[in-house]
């Protein structure tokens, strides 16, 4: 009988290792994602509008509560010609082991039709949205610690605008959101390096930025202003949250020649980078969560609700 326990141990212990992403699954969905048929994703188009009910059928699927009807978050500001936009967040959410809230982003807004050309945008942020599903996905199997929120942001393309709405309307409180990770652009990179920023303004989070494998190399740098890159802290959806003094890990990778191009297309993307990157990400945010009492070194008083 003892040994017939053990047995069953090492199998279940076996089995919850080897609990990964489905690979094909997220190469399926990027490629649904950046298809001629979502017109480019333009915030206020029919075609933005396809893309979201994508994102709301498999937060459904994954059996992610919401906040909203239907996981919409509407929202509306005002373009650079004044004129009155609306668009949705798609906001789900599980309810983890405590209340603290760790919010794992991406935007599915892109650039829409310009010229009679499309700009699917498969890297820009197809790439940073199927992340999110396959996260969603995996912790509704798999209780975290924290209350995860997943948010696919519209109008990020806008200026923020689906982020600054979310940080300035938020469905729970900000002192309860302990860590927002962001992905921006996590499926295209020739050189096999994605970038991790937000460790310069917050180095309690850095340990926990490890990974068992080097697909891809994990590069810190574009927050500290020391190092001569291109400050990124508020260039994607990550820096409505930083504005909120809420931390921050931000994924991306350089810009490439396809970077807000027509050809920022499926066929272009590094598929092997991407699957790498969106396992890799995983790995992370589980040791953020894993040791979440250690990651929620963050002086409440300074966040303001």
């Amino acid at each position: 009988m003892k040994n017939a326990f053990y047995l069953i141990c090492l199998l279940i212990t076996l089995n919850a290792c080897s609990q990964k992403i489905n690979n094909k699954a997220v190469l399926s969905d990027l490629k649904e994602l950046s298809d001629d048929k979502y017109e480019g994703r333009k915030t206020g188009t029919p075609g933005n509008n396809r893309a979201a009910q994508f994102i709301i059928d498999r937060f459904k699927k994954a059996g992610l509560f919401s906040y909203y009807a239907d996981y919409k978050q509407p929202i509306e500001f005002k373009n650079k010609a004044g004129e009155t936009i609306n668009g949705n967040n798609i906001i789900g959410y599980i309810k983890g082991k405590t209340d603290k809230v760790m919010v794992i982003s991406a935007h599915y807004d892109h650039l829409g039709i310009k010229n009679g050309k499309i700009f699917n945008g498969a890297d820009d942020d197809a790439s940073g949205v199927v992340a999110v599903l396959a996260y969603a996905d995996y912790f509704a199997k798999h209780q975290p610690n924290y209350s995860m929120v997943f948010a696919a942001f519209d109008a990020e393309e806008m200026g923020l605008q689906g982020s600054k709405y979310f940080v300035a309307h938020p469905p729970v409180s900000l002192r309860n959101i302990a860590i927002n990770i962001n992905m921006d652009m996590i499926a295209h990179n020739d050189k096999n390096e994605l970038y991790a920023c937000g460790t310069f303004q917050f180095p309690h989070l850095k340990p926990f930025i490890t990974s068992s494998n080097h697909k891809p190399n994990i590069l810190f740098g574009h927050d500290d202003p020391k190092t001569g890159h291109d400050d990124w802290t508020y260039q994607s959806d990550q820096g409505s949250f930083y504005a909120k003094n809420i931390p921050f890990i931000y994924f991306g990778v350089e810009d490439h020649k396809d970077y807000h191009k027509e050809t920022d297309e499926f066929q272009n993307i590094n598929q092997d980078f991407f699957v790498g990157s969106v396992n890799t990400i995983l790995e992370i945010i589980k040791n953020i969560d894993k040791n979440y009492v250690a990651a929620n070194r963050v002086r409440e008083d300074i966040i303001m609700d």
